[in-house]
């Protein structure tokens, strides 16, 4: 039997989260492995303790959390600011086991269970970890209701007076076949019944965005399915298997099993096979995709090309005209979706308008459209984006300060810049120089006006430069510690022209010196902004080509810079990086 040790890590708010972990006993490999199980919705790591024995898997290290507002773990019962908040806690716990315990991402391998595993998927796909194995039993993408219209109703209710709170409908008879077990969900002190709708219809929303898009997880998987589940649906279970990324995935359906997969009466035959999976991930060289040609070749190429073609049938091509119409007609109104026809809706000008995100417009009814407008998910994603670049452009200051240094910060595609200028004023010890560079006159116009306005002049200038220029790039004076390429790439789908600008960083930048890059993973409305919106190249249609985080963050690596952290959205839209220069 091993000897369990109860622990606890600060999360990334502050929030202290539990932990169990069970030392290996017998390690036979001479090589330090470790599973991290999450456990599934309403329970907490109590719930799986059985699994470290049950696995027999000696040699690996076992660690599992009780989820925030679950268990011994604070935060309020059955509640989360979102979602993403649950999958940030579980990058902090991965981050946290690696330091405390001295183990590389290749050295583990996640097991997770229903909510648990939408938090392992969700996590792997946005954080793109280079861990071994996942398996994921009975991954709650979609969870049975039963009620007609529940989620549209939650979403009403919701939407008129604010969060509330919904108890479980699950009896333990309908989770597993063992009475023992199902006896001892019902007197477990530790069970949170409750769940907010707030964290449940968050749920849904990333378990759609992980199924759609599981093409982005490359980790090996395997998929437990159970044959008589009560509480989720099986269709979306096996469209996320048929996306995944990996070459390397299992899909097993246990026929009688209840939702309870890992915790059923014949457990052995599923925990079997994840045992076996794991076993054997590890006796198999890491395969990490290469993705830095993912512009000529891969889904989001296809993606792309789809998005330029016609729309097709009798009912869309209608449907996009009177979009289009709409749109034209708004803007004679509304201040903000004129200036996106005027200058592009991804021009600096317009991203600048969304970041002061003040509706505007011609009459009452223009200023409702411009509100609408200006809450899209997209210029939502754009400015909390905003708020992660500024957090770390501080961050990244003040730890530059605390060694010593200069501090000689570039922005190679600035806009206006208002990010930039608006960061170094909130600062008390300003960096030695900023320099913010652009190729379009009409941002450096307003840029310069904007540090006159904040009266920066004396250590911030603006020039007229080529983002994709290497040799520029390479000649920047004075010479950058901290670099920053906001908003740019995910505009241009040419990976090439990626390559000569991050050359050129590198180029001018020495060892340890940093560099923030931007990246958009995801996006819900590429198909209307593509049909809907035009770019600032010519009014051409607005065509994007996602990038996913791996494919970015390869080709920073492919330049000679080490990723170091990141943050991403709620939605999963944005992304903003931190990476550092390493030997050259």
């Amino acid at each position: 039997m091993r000897q369990e040790q109860q622990k606890t890590f600060i999360s990334h708010d502050g929030c202290q989260l539990f932990y169990r972990y069970w030392p290996a006993i017998d390690n036979n490999c001479g090589k330090d492995r470790a599973i991290v199980i999450f456990h599934r919705g309403h329970e907490h790591s109590g719930r799986v303790a059985h699994l470290a024995d049950e696995l027999e898997l000696p040699d690996y290290q076992i660690f599992a959390w009780d989820a925030r507002g679950n268990g011994q773990s604070a935060g309020e019962r059955g509640d989360a600011p979102n979602f993403a908040t649950l999958i940030k806690d579980a990058h902090c716990f991965i981050q946290h086991i690696k330091q405390e315990y001295h183990f590389c991402d290749q050295d583990i391998a996640v097991i997770a269970q229903s909510v648990g595993a939408v938090i392992a998927a969700a996590w792997a796909h946005d954080y793109v970890p280079n861990i071994r194995a996942l398996v994921l039993a009975s991954p709650a993408f979609s969870v049975k209701l039963y009620v007609p219209f529940a989620v549209s109703g939650l979403k009403l209710l919701y939407n008129l007076k604010g969060n509330f709170f919904v108890n479980s409908y699950v009896k333990p008879k309908l989770l597993t076949h063992d009475a023992s077990r199902a006896q001892s969900f019902t007197q477990d002190p530790l069970i949170t019944r409750p769940i907010s709708v707030r964290l449940l219809l968050d749920l849904y929303a990333v378990a759609d965005r992980i199924v759609q898009d599981a093409n982005a997880i490359t980790v090996p998987t395997q998929l437990l399915v159970s044959g008589s589940d009560y509480v989720v649906r099986r269709k979306p279970q096996q469209q996320f298997y048929e996306n995944l990324g990996t070459a390397q995935k299992e899909l097993h359906i246990l026929p009688g099993f209840y939702h309870d997969t890992l915790g059923e009466k014949d457990r052995h035959f599923a925990i079997d096979r994840a045992r076996r999976f794991i076993v054997g991930c590890f006796a198999n060289p890491i395969n990490v995709p290469c993705l830095v040609n993912a512009d000529l070749v891969g889904y989001t190429r296809q993606e792309a090309d789809n998005l330029t073609m016609p729309p097709v049938g009798l009912i869309k091509p209608l449907y996009w005209k009177f979009i289009q119409t709409s749109l034209r007609y708004a803007s004679k109104m509304s201040d903000g979706i004129k200036l996106g026809f005027d200058t592009g809706f991804d021009s600096g000008s317009t991203l600048d308008y969304v970041y002061q995100n003040q509706p505007s417009g011609s009459s009452k009814l223009g200023q409702f459209f411009d509100y609408i407008y200006l809450q899209s998910i997209g210029w939502r994603g754009i400015r909390q984006r905003k708020v992660h670049l500024e957090a770390l452009l501080k961050q990244t200051i003040l730890q530059l300060q605390q060694q010593n240094q200069s501090v000689n910060i570039v922005d190679i595609a600035a806009g206006h810049g208002r990010y930039i200028i608006e960061t170094i004023n909130q600062i008390a010890h300003k960096p030695n120089s900023v320099l913010l560079r652009d190729y379009c006159d009409i941002n450096i116009r307003d840029g310069q006006a904007l540090i006159q306005q904040q009266g920066l002049t004396d250590i911030v200038r603006f020039e007229k430069g080529d983002a994709f220029s290497r040799q520029e790039l390479a000649q920047l004076s004075p010479q950058p510690n901290l670099a920053v390429v906001s908003g740019l790439y995910e505009l241009f789908s040419d990976n090439q022209l990626l390559r000569e600008s991050l050359s050129g960083l590198a180029d001018v930048m020495s060892e340890g010196e940093y560099l923030i890059y931007t990246n958009q993973p995801w996006h819900p409305q590429l198909e209307f902004i593509a049909r809907a919106l035009t770019s600032h190249r010519d009014g051409q249609p607005w065509i994007m080509r996602r990038r996913t985080q791996l494919e970015m963050d390869q080709l920073v690596s492919e330049a000679g810079f080490q990723k170091i952290t990141m943050s991403v959205d709620q939605w999963g839209i944005f992304t903003v990086s931190l990476a550092q220069r390493i030997k050259k």
